[in-house]
């Protein structure tokens, strides 16, 4: 028997949320499937929050850190992912969730997701364009760091656990490894 599995468009997937279909549900649009999202545990919630609170003192007014809000990609996708550095768009996003041309880098917290995030998401991101990917693996207390598409996949990937890193967005800005971990 084959198993076909029934594919949503980003304009279906908002006019179930606008019906109030999911309202009860943790979920995430990806690649036409939605998709449950994982409960956030204690250390998920206090390391993203407390990174994204560096990211906004380090980066100023160059930057909007967006903090588990859907961004909406061009491959039938709209994850919600932990944190979403973007353009400072102000009341733009009244009107749309951040495209991939207004996102420099997203940055995903994963305990028990970590092979979606790893596998799945590093494809859909990649294959929409977004430069550069962070993956926090909460086990371990490593980054992930995904860079540089080649035919539509990260071609490089760095593990850090200490030191400073330099978004490809802001070559100027260091990041401290040790922040973002908040080990």
């Amino acid at each position: 028997m084959t198993v076909i599995v029934a594919k949503w468009t980003i304009d279906e997937y908002h006019r179930m949320i606008d019906a109030g279909i999911l309202r009860s549900r943790q979920v995430e649009l990806l690649q036409g499937e939605i998709v449950e999202m994982s409960p956030e545990g204690e250390p998920h919630a206090y390391c993203s929050h407390e990174a994204a609170e560096y990211l906004t003192d380090l980066l100023g007014q160059r930057a909007t850190i967006r903090q588990a809000k859907p961004i909406t990609l061009p491959n039938n996708s709209e994850p919600e992912p932990d944190i979403a550095i973007v353009q400072r768009l102000g009341r733009e996003y009244r009107q749309h969730h951040p495209y991939p041309e207004n996102i420099f880098w997203v940055v995903e917290y994963a305990n028990t997701s970590l092979e979606k995030d790893l596998e799945t998401k590093s494809k859909i991101y990649s294959q929409a364009g977004i430069l550069e990917y962070w993956v926090v693996n909460l086990k371990k207390l490593h980054l992930v760091i995904f860079r540089d598409i080649l035919d539509g996949e990260y071609a490089t990937k760095l593990t850090l656990t200490i030191g400073t890193i330099q978004p490809l967005a802001f070559p100027d800005i260091s990041v401290v490894v040790e922040r973002i971990i908040n080990n």
